[in-house]
């Protein structure tokens, strides 16, 4: 299956172009380093990219002091990983090994001749997105998760940096290794959070995470963007590019993590390109990564609360933590969540057995029980192959008395074969039981009630728009979903009843509810936007 980014094991070691490193000179300053003094810190921001000319640079175990890994950054080679494109904070100390010398060039000078030489470009984020999946898959990182399976505060921080591949590591309480007996010792065996050597964050939350680590970017309030787009899964990260490579002020906002419902799928088989299937985050993920490349900005975990219309045309977007900025334009692509089932307890168990997303982190909680899957679609199918791997059994629950309706064939068709799933037609879950988390799940069938011995439930059922915080600005249905085009009285089919309002994604009444499908809306739209931006200026 494909990843976000390239296997740095296996790829060729191509220095950069003389021209390049020309370029580079004219920008930047060169700089020494004496053996053991630290390039980059945890918690530093990667304000400036730093090519080796003499000498070694390390990663360093920020617990031991020693060397990270066998290799290391001599001549020719650069410093960083895709947390530069955005300026984010270093997870990983880096020191120079020796006498060290670098060319080092700010940040936003090297972004801008990123954007001119396109070679130079491809060269530095190959090498990025590599670095980055080897820091993510071996949890490379100074921070630590602890107890992610014993209370949701935790688990909502594991899943916020998993889902946007923030490289950290994740302990049980139980282990008796000597990172997670350390960990425990900081954390006063307890779940918590970790950054560098010994430092607890006090609330450890999503959003105190993302301040810690350069994601929470502090929204200007004086900038008039060109288009603020309102959710970051497949459809906004697609208007992402495609407004930052046409040259707009462009700012995404996501209140969980970037892909969207897509990001709950472990594994998509029919997008175009990807013969050998791709996890929704990854493929998200890496448009994240071309949208940055343009300069469009991702601010996150922030969730919109409210609109209103400027009087001078332009809207006025409130944030839930009290801020605002202003936007000409507004593109809703807040997509849809799933359903929550009218279950007594349901809100007790929800991150404690009951999960809603069926990736790494969840298919952990299911080693030692049996996983029940709630769904008929797509989502809930690669949800129990998934989980197949690591569950002693899946139970798939359908209300319907087939899924050939609502899955596609070569999924459905897997499913009836594997021995390690079951598929209850015409069954429904009537009840939760268990103590401190989820023991139990009570199907109800045509031949009577079965009490599963599961200590997992994924509910992957219906479609939720998340329209409230439009306000009735822009027209929706009875079920809360965008009425645009024909049935918003409009020739464009992504426009709104409000000029200036677009809509796009599955978030959109009467839209095809697929990943592709979702991808299109968002890379199209664009152009209408910038002809609505043209033409608001020519008044």
């Amino acid at each position: 299956m494909e990843s976000f980014g390239d296997d740095l094991e296996t790829m060729r070691r191509v220095p950069l172009a003389e021209s390049h490193v020309a370029q580079l000179r004219a920008l930047g300053q060169e700089r020494v380093y004496s053996q053991g003094e630290s390039v980059v810190a945890v918690g530093q921001s990667l304000d400036r990219f730093v090519y080796v000319l003499d000498g070694e640079i390390e990663a360093v175990n920020v617990h031991t002091g020693e060397r990270l890994f066998e290799a290391s950054l001599g001549p020719t080679q650069f410093l960083g990983d895709l947390g530069f494109l955005s300026g984010a904070a270093t997870t990983t100390p880096m020191r120079a090994a020796c006498p060290t010398r670098t060319l080092e060039v700010p940040r936003e000078d090297m972004l801008e001749l990123m954007a001119r030489v396109p070679e130079l470009s491809d060269h530095v984020l190959t090498v990025f997105a590599a670095r980055r999946r080897r820091l993510f898959e071996e949890h490379a990182s100074a921070v630590k998760v602890i107890g992610a399976d014993r209370d949701p505060r935790i688990q909502a921080c594991e899943q916020f940096l998993a889902r946007n591949r923030i490289p950290f590591d994740s302990l049980d309480l139980d282990g008796s290794d000597q990172a997670s007996v350390r960990a425990c010792h900081l954390t006063d065996h307890s779940p918590g959070v970790i950054i560098g050597r010994d430092r607890r964050l006090d609330d450890p939350s999503p959003r105190s995470l993302a301040r810690e680590l350069g994601l929470d970017l502090d929204v200007c309030r004086d900038t008039l963007y060109d288009v603020v787009i309102v959710g970051a899964g497949p459809a906004g990260v697609a208007a992402a590019v495609y407004a930052g490579s046409e040259g707009l002020c462009a700012l995404a906002i996501e209140d969980t993590a970037i892909g969207g419902q897509a990001g709950t799928s472990s594994r998509i088989e029919n997008f175009l390109g990807f013969p050998t299937g791709i996890s929704g985050t990854d493929l998200v993920f890496r448009g994240q990564v071309q949208a940055m490349k343009f300069g469009t900005r991702f601010a996150m975990p922030r969730r919109v609360d409210g609109i209103a219309r400027c009087e001078d045309g332009s809207f006025l977007v409130s944030l839930d933590d009290g801020a605002s900025l202003r936007a000409r334009a507004v593109l809703v692509a807040t997509g849809v969540r799933y359903r929550r089932l009218p279950l007594d307890r349901l809100d007790e168990f929800e991150g404690a057995g009951v999960f809603y997303a069926a990736t790494d982190m969840e298919s952990r909680f299911c080693r030692t029980t049996e996983a029940v899957v709630v769904g008929g679609g797509n989502s809930a199918g690669q949800a129990a192959m998934y989980l197949s791997r690591t569950a002693r059994h899946v139970h798939v629950v359908v209300r319907a008395e087939s899924l050939a309706a609502s899955m596609s064939d070569y999924l459905y068709r897997r499913l009836e074969a594997d021995p390690a799933i079951t598929i209850h037609y015409r069954t429904q879950v009537t009840a939760l039981d268990g103590e401190d988390r989820l023991e139990h799940v009570t199907l109800s069938t045509a031949d009577g009630d079965v009490r599963v011995d599961a200590r997992a439930l994924f509910l992957m059922i219906g479609a939720a728009p998340n329209t409230d915080w439009l306000g009735g600005l822009a027209a929706t249905d009875a079920r809360g979903f965008v009425l645009t085009g024909a049935a918003a009285g409009r020739d464009n089919p992504y426009e709104t009843t409000a000029d200036g309002i677009f809509a796009v994604g599955d978030v959109r009444a009467g839209s095809i509810k697929r990943v592709a499908s979702a991808v299109g809306e968002g890379s199209v739209v664009i152009s209408r936007i910038w002809e609505y931006l043209r033409d608001a200026e020519s008044v």
